[in-house]
């Protein structure tokens, strides 16, 4: 039988020291026929000089969108160049193994299942996880499930979020959702994506072992927490249904009040409110992107939404004291009115 062809979209941007690498462990894979589309996504020093060792290589196609379309919208520009039955996003700096997208198209195949997550790994300790199954809170934030601890665990695991560094999806279904929003430009889109697939009846898949290495480096600066909070008030604002707006409304604006206090603590006040800004000068995208989504999905909102968690790990929010009260507060209110949603 002929191998499952996959189209991987990898994107360069600025100088990435393991692109070349990614590149190689692509080309190497076994078990699937391949072929690599990197997108020239603002490329800088040894980037340029990957892109051109590869630019006349059988199985890579580099295209070059003009400029920076960030994560969503370079994603989507790679996609367009796919022809493999199968789309991987692959993040630049992250190594797969040779049977890790093979392995990750045979979940897709399996009944019921969307999107296939690989198991993304610490370049230091292949056994510790980067991200693995990722949790989406009620109030739109996402982060790195299993960050920080070994990975023990063997079958499959249902996750709410697939990480974008490393997934893999039909690329019907792809079309079909008709790939990210490119307003989100970097941030929450694979969560999105995710939530998309399961309004739709599919699951979203995490898979423990199919291994990727990932050049992990934390770091948070303004425009990025611009992003993510912009992005994740975008998410629950097309999303969720009606009456999840309304229930979570009073815990929403709590929070808001929280997060600009800590922001303007932390020095990124004004990313803050930029985020609002943007938001309100862009109510009419979200007004039509809330119109598409809601018609779109086939899944009760009450029976998807049961996917989203109203507690966050202390790693991604390490506030000083009261975080367990919080937790606890926050998982005793959405009991109380999840039924309504």
């Amino acid at each position: 039988m002929a191998e499952p062809s996959v189209s991987a979209v990898v994107l360069a941007w600025k100088d990435e020291p393991w692109l070349t690498r990614c590149i190689e462990a692509l080309l190497a894979s076994t078990g699937v026929a391949i072929e690599v589309v990197i997108v020239d996504n603002g490329a800088e020093g040894g980037s340029v000089q990957t892109l051109e060792k590869f630019a006349d290589h059988p199985l890579v196609t580099v295209v070059n969108p003009g400029s920076n379309l960030g994560f969503a919208g370079g994603c989507n520009f790679g996609a367009r160049s796919a022809t493999g039955d199968y789309l991987a996003l692959v993040n630049g700096d992250l190594l797969v193994e040779p049977t890790t997208l093979r392995r990750l198209v045979d979940v897709v195949d399996g009944p019921g299942v969307g999107v296939a997550v690989a198991s993304v790994r610490m370049p230091d300790d292949v056994q510790i996880v980067n991200a693995g199954a990722n949790p989406v809170h009620v109030l739109g934030m996402s982060w790195a499930g299993g960050l920080g601890k070994p990975e023990t665990r063997t079958g499959l695991v249902d996750t709410a979020a697939a990480s974008g560094a490393c997934l893999v999806t039909t690329r019907a279904h792809w079309q079909r959702l008709d790939g990210f929003d490119e307003e989100y430009f970097a941030y929450c889109e694979d969560s999105e994506l995710s939530l998309r697939t399961w309004r739709l009846g599919l699951r979203c898949v995490y898979v423990p072992d199919a291994i990727a290495t990932h050049r992990y480096e934390f770091s948070r600066n303004p425009f990025k927490n611009y992003l993510i909070e912009r992005n994740r008030l975008m998410l629950v604002a097309t999303l969720w249904s009606p009456r999840a707006l309304v229930v979570l409304a009073p815990a929403g604006l709590a929070f808001e009040a929280v997060g600009l206090a800590v922001a303007l603590l932390q020095g990124w006040g004004g990313a803050k409110v930029r985020g609002w800004t943007w938001l309100w000068r862009n109510r009419g995208h979200l007004r039509a992107r809330r119109r598409q989504l809601r018609g779109e999905g086939t899944v009760p909102d009450r029976e998807w939404m049961r996917l989203l968690r109203a507690d966050v790990d202390a790693v991604f929010f390490p506030l000083p004291v009261g975080l367990g009260l919080l937790n606890a507060v926050m998982r005793g209110y959405w009991a109380a009115v999840r039924w309504m949603v």
